[in-house]
């Protein structure tokens, strides 16, 4: 019998796309090994979000709706997820891939002795031990791990798990975890908060992403690729060479250094395919690359290649998606 403890942060009474198919992925495991799911829900409005949770595969949920956790995530969060560990007693916490989770994870590893693995792409059991899959050597291979501690504590990419259906006929326990978490003077204050302006999805949550690169030549002709976006309700994503050079904001930068995505559909205009970016968008279920070299390593990860210049194949493309969607 494995428990298992699934980290979920919360703001404005909703939790991530990714922490639901992080509970989808738990509830699978759980049901493997006869164990229970505890989810601790994070954040001033958590209790708004419970009946979610547990429609979505929770069997309690942990309520934690302390005000420190908005004005001092990064410590609070700490706080509170130890708690909930103790309270829980799970062998198995599993956090999202993202920035509370990779700030969360390795510290509250160090607080209760457990192992951690990072990055995890897929999991499995076996006679009772969990093993846990993650990309090594830039995505070229995988490597196998097991936790020598009793708690395994895993940050999960986007992709590896899928959420479950909301049952709303679903029982659960819902209860507040009881804690207290005054916030310190020395720790780091969230001073302010600014949400990046949006027409599309989160990068993160799109079901198509269209992506540049380097081989687009310059910021103005990122144009081609929004409006392509727009027309199929997807996000603009980029390689780190566009980053660099200025032309989009970081938060578009996909890849090793940037953002995980699993996309239904990744459109790649310009990029060449170097593994630092592959490994960024690998859990993609289709690969489309544009591309006027027809030796980019892109090629090799896409189901659909096209060698030719991006600024012919886009407007007519965007042109005929309009027409067929009738936009």
């Amino acid at each position: 019998m494995t428990g298992i403890l699934v980290a979920a942060p919360v703001r404005d009474g909703a939790t991530s796309s990714a922490v639901l198919d992080l509970l989808g992925g738990a509830r699978d495991l759980a049901d493997q090994t006869g164990g229970q799911v505890t989810v601790v829900a994070l954040g001033p409005t958590a209790d708004r979000a419970a009946a979610t949770l547990v429609a979505r595969g929770a069997d309690v949920v942990l309520i934690c709706a302390e005000p420190s956790l908005e004005s001092a995530p990064s410590e609070a969060g700490v706080v509170a997820l130890e708690a909930a560990y103790r309270a829980a007693e799970p062998q198995v916490i599993l956090l999202a891939a993202d920035s509370s989770g990779r700030d969360w994870a390795p510290r509250l590893a160090w607080r209760i002795g457990a192992g951690l693995i990072t990055e995890v792409t897929s999991w499995s059991t076996q006679d009772g031990v969990v093993t846990f899959s993650r990309q090594v050597f830039g995505g070229k291979a995988q490597a196998v791990m097991v936790s020598r501690r009793p708690v395994a504590i895993a940050t999960v990419k986007p992709g590896a798990a899928s959420a479950r259906p909301a049952d709303p006929s679903r029982a659960g326990v819902v209860r507040d975890l009881g804690l207290s978490i005054p916030a310190a003077p020395a720790w780091p204050q969230v001073m302010e908060t600014r949400t990046e302006g949006a027409s599309g999805p989160r990068l993160e949550d799109a079901k198509i992403i269209v992506s540049g690169g380097r081989g687009l030549g310059g910021p103005e002709n990122f144009k081609y690729l929004q409006e392509l976006a727009e027309v199929v309700g997807g996000a603009v994503g980029a390689s780190r060479a566009a980053v660099d050079s200025g032309w989009v904001p970081a938060t578009w930068q996909i890849g090793q250094t940037g953002k995980t995505v699993a996309p239904n559909l990744y459109i790649a205009v310009g990029i060449s395919g170097a593994s630092q970016h592959m490994v960024g968008c690998s859990r993609s279920k289709i690969v489309v690359a544009i591309n006027t070299n027809k030796d980019a390593p892109i090629f090799e990860q896409a189901r659909l290649g096209v060698v030719g210049d991006y600024r012919e194949v886009l407007p007519h493309l965007t042109a005929t998606l309009r027409e067929m969607l009738g936009k």
